[in-house]
């Protein structure tokens, strides 16, 4: 195919526009659109603002925690202080680089989702949940060399809390969905805890660890692939943050609740009846005067500002008391 290079600048012509854009003498920015940026898109990249919703697994970390503790109480004798950081997405590289071995890396299954995810325990919560099982108080330990295996009295405990993450895990999920865990493998290098790319997205949960104050302070990491979650996105978005109400645990929490609150003093009054008058008439009144006002069938029960019943007042005794005749229901008359 022939070229028409006739509508084809010159070098000479080139030359010119080069220079001229260089020393000024010639207009730039002076096309459409000349405010518009460029902004930087990965195709093959993970868009985290799109599915997965992060309240949704700060909820379920919560109700996990309570668990959690709970369930730690049973098993090591102690109930150390757990508390979550806020739920984030980040490169599983990132991530990676913010560890140092050793670690108790646990690659796991959770079913019914998709892929394998990670339990990582600090050194400091394995070797505090030790001395707290033998009758210690929780005393951590310091920085370990890299290479440093865990002996098979370690590795029991780590499992014994595995076990309880497990369970405290499924049940905080089990508003949104039944699942089931299971241990897969263990290392001690994170990096052999393949479970994703080190470009791909991960969501990571970790709890904090403070089990006294000599030093048994660590953190536990939950790490789900961002793959792994974003087909539950749609049940995430319900934001649930407690049972069915079946649960054994939550009506024994409601009725030490309505005991709780039933034993809570409140100040009440009886209002015989309601005056209107005048701050004039108010104020010129003297010994003796009386005041008229119609007496209502029922004079009413007032606790803390709000009518509850209507009674009638008399004595019993050697008291002044009064008897409840009927229930007011607020907004009827």
């Amino acid at each position: 195919m022939a070229t028409n290079r006739a509508n084809l600048l010159s070098q000479d012509e080139l030359s010119a526009l080069a220079e001229g854009l260089k020393d000024g003498s010639l207009e730039t920015d002076t096309g459409f659109n000349t405010s518009v940026r460029v902004k930087k898109h990965d195709l093959a990249s993970e868009n985290s603002t799109l599915g997965v919703n992060v309240s949704s697994i700060d909820m379920i970390n919560e109700r996990f925690i309570r668990m959690f503790r709970l369930g730690l109480l049973e098993v090591l004798r102690t109930t150390p202080r757990v508390n979550p950081s806020r739920v984030q997405i980040l490169k599983f590289g990132d991530y990676l680089k913010m560890l140092k071995p050793p670690l108790a890396v646990n690659t796991i299954r959770i079913s019914p989702l998709r892929g394998y995810s990670v339990v990582i325990i600090d050194p400091n919560v394995v070797f505090s949940s030790l001395d707290s099982f033998f009758g210690g108080f929780g005393k951590g330990v310091g920085e370990l060399p890299p290479g440093r295996l865990f002996t098979a009295t370690e590795t029991r405990i780590i499992n014994i809390i595995l076990e309880v993450f497990f369970k405290s895990l499924q049940e905080a999920w089990s508003p949104v969905m039944t699942i089931e865990c299971e241990k897969v493998s263990s290392e001690i290098n994170p990096q052999f805890a393949q479970i994703a790319d080190e470009n791909d997205l991960v969501v990571l949960s970790r709890f904090e660890s403070d089990a006294t104050s000599s030093g048994g302070k660590g953190f536990m990491d939950l790490v789900y692939p961002y793959a792994t979650l974003k087909p539950m996105r749609e049940l995430l978005r319900n934001r649930v943050q407690t049972g069915d109400g079946d649960e054994e645990s939550d009506k024994k929490w409601r009725e030490d609740l309505a005991v709780a609150v039933g034993d809570a003093y409140i100040d009440i009054q009886v209002l015989m009846g309601n005056l209107r008058t005048t701050l004039y008439h108010l104020k010129t009144m003297k010994e003796g005067d009386l005041l008229f006002f119609k007496k209502p069938e029922h004079a009413q029960l007032i606790a803390k500002g709000v009518p509850a019943f209507g009674v009638n007042i008399g004595t019993r005794g050697s008291n002044v008391a009064v008897r409840v005749e009927d229930i007011v229901v607020p907004g009827q008359d």
